[in-house]
């Protein structure tokens, strides 16, 4: 949790707002990859890419 909090700040302190989206993108490419690791929903993940 520490690691998101100094994220935060460095991103406030630097105006490193280009990370907002890239970090979006990656979060949700992680969460399809755990939705996709055993689950009914994996064969419809897998069409998308």
């Amino acid at each position: 949790m520490s690691f998101l909090k100094e994220l935060w700040r460095f991103m406030m302190a630097r105006k490193k707002f280009w990370l907002f989206p890239f970090l979006l993108v990656v979060l949700i490419f992680g969460g399809l990859i755990v939705l996709a690791k055993g689950s009914a929903v994996a064969p419809f993940i897998y069409t998308i890419f």
